[in-house]
């Protein structure tokens, strides 16, 4: 039975088109992918279907009847319930005040109990138990992402739009999320599972519908997919190497060393603890653990962004534990951030002036205190094109872009700097597989030209196959470092769990 049908979706943003005349159909009780390059419309498509985005052209059923979807709430009312890839939660409420946050059957006098009984019990049923009155600042990632699929639930959705659900889970996580959105499908709901992990693809769904530059491009059952190389080729148009080559390791000295290195995180309670490495040039060295247990925190120490309260780094052997970041940057540090938004560009500049931020006083850039607009506009327009960042041209404004657009240019912008040490935090976050595969291609270029590169990543397939070696963190301790040839997701997942061997 097909429950959900879009037809003839087409959604315009100014001259911008994100969908053009995309039908979508999906059958009830099925898990139904959604998969594309970054800007092929995936976002959009499902915000048309969650209300978030009001005016655009087609038709939505629900169950054979027209639906006239505005917003959210009007979403929810449809048994539609979204959870996003950040999560909608307010972290000083308990679990239960976000479950029952904004629901039209609260009286004047709120019966939190009563809802927390219904709600343990769903958790129960679902093996997903969490504590009502928890506060959502206390639940680790994966009880969080757990908490959002409970609160749409718990709205009676029956159709659930997955966005990146396992962008922040560990193994473990991501075993206990496939298994219960096979409880969910066994009771006749339907997800929609939106990821660019051709792998889960193949584990967890039924059926893949793939969007090529806002046009539908195919719908295929998993069955019939041969295997990752083929969604992959669906997906760009052209076969993908899905290996990353790298050449053998030739370590040269140490480029950076961290020593019993401690700091406190924004509420002033201590999130790094003794923390020891160091990373050689001609070396990648992955930084593997669940997000927050102290990576950003260490990043920002490393980058100067965040001030360490003991403790040493050094690069090159230069003590940098108290430089600012501009003087640690002149050292030949380039930072890949994990929020470009917030530390990688400002999204009411242009490309073109965003991809000068870092270097807008070298030589080169400018001349006797005068920008060279032209030199500049030309530069831009070859980082452009070398990562394939689709843009109207280098004078729109960095906001207007997709996120993976974004993300390829600022990551474009740092590895172009030709760093003798590279921080780069999830620089593949948000990517479809031919720009995961470029960027990380271009990172091992950096390593094999010699430079010392630090990587944060929550993907481990990621790690396993670029890193050399591979530090664990859990709770702001080293939990060991593990050399490439011995490293999976057996031995990692434990550690990163907490569990030393």
């Amino acid at each position: 039975m097909t429950i959900l049908e879009m037809k003839h979706i087409t959604k315009r943003f100014g001259a911008v088109t994100a969908n053009e005349d995309v039908s979508l159909s999906i059958e009830k009780g099925e898990v139904h992918a959604l998969l594309g390059e970054n800007g092929a419309g995936k976002s959009t498509l499902m915000n048309v279907l969650y209300g978030m985005y009001d005016h655009y052209d087609g038709e939505i059923l629900l169950e054979e009847k027209t639906a006239a979807i505005h917003d959210p709430k009007q979403a929810i009312s449809l048994g539609i319930g979204m959870v996003h890839q950040h999560f909608m939660l307010i972290p000083a409420l308990s679990a239960i005040e976000n479950v029952v946050l904004g629901l039209k059957e609260n009286k004047a006098v709120l019966d939190l109990n009563s809802a927390a009984k219904k709600f343990t019990e769903m958790a129960r049923r679902y093996n997903m138990e969490i504590d009502p009155w928890a506060k959502v600042e206390q639940l680790s990632v994966g009880q969080q992402q757990r908490l959002e699929i409970l609160k749409a639930l718990y709205r009676n959705a029956k159709i659930l739009i997955l966005d990146e659900p396992t962008a922040v889970l560990t193994p473990s996580e991501v075993d206990s999320l496939f298994e219960m959105i096979r409880m969910l499908k066994k009771e006749g709901n339907t997800i929609i599972f939106i990821s660019h992990k051709l792998n889960e693809i193949m584990e967890i769904c039924d059926r893949c519908t793939v969007l090529r530059l806002g046009r539908l491009e195919a719908t295929v059952t998993i069955q019939e997919v041969q295997d990752r190389q083929h969604l992959a080729a669906l997906m760009v148009g052209k076969n993908v190497e899905l290996t990353t080559k790298k050449a053998e390791a030739n370590f040269g000295k140490e480029r950076l060393t961290v020593k019993d290195l401690c700091c406190c995180d924004d509420r002033h309670l201590p999130i790094l603890k003794e923390i020891n490495f160091t990373v050689r040039d001609g070396e990648i060295l992955g930084i593997c653990g669940v997000d927050g247990n102290g990576q950003s925190e260490l990043v920002q120490c490393i980058t100067g962004l965040r001030k360490a309260t003991s403790g040493s780094i050094q690069i090159d052997a230069a003590e940098v534990t108290s430089c600012s970041p501009k003087e640690i940057l002149k050292l030949g540090l380039s930072h890949i951030p994990e929020d470009r938004h917030k530390f990688g560009m400002i999204a009411k500049m242009s490309i073109e002036e965003n991809l000068i931020l870092m270097s807008y006083d070298q030589p080169g850039f400018s001349k006797k205190g005068f920008l060279r607009w032209k030199w500049i506009g030309e530069n831009s327009h070859r980082i452009c094109s070398q990562f394939n960042v689709k843009t109207p041209g280098i004078h729109e404004k960095a906001g207007n872009l997709s996120g993976g657009n974004q993300q390829k240019f600022v990551v474009g912008r740092e590895l172009d700097r030709n760093p003798s040490l590279l921080v780069a935090v999830h620089p593949s976050r948000g990517l479809d597989i031919g720009a995961t595969k470029y960027i990380q291609s271009q990172i091992v270029s950096a390593r094999d030209r010699g430079a010392a590169v630090l990587m944060v990543s929550t993907e481990l397939d990621e790690l396993i196959e670029l890193s050399d070696r591979i530090l664990v963190i859990y709770e702001g301790r080293v939990m060991g470092i593990i050399n490439q040839e011995e490293a999976s997701r057996e031995v990692l997942g434990p550690l990163m769990a907490g569990i030393q061997a």
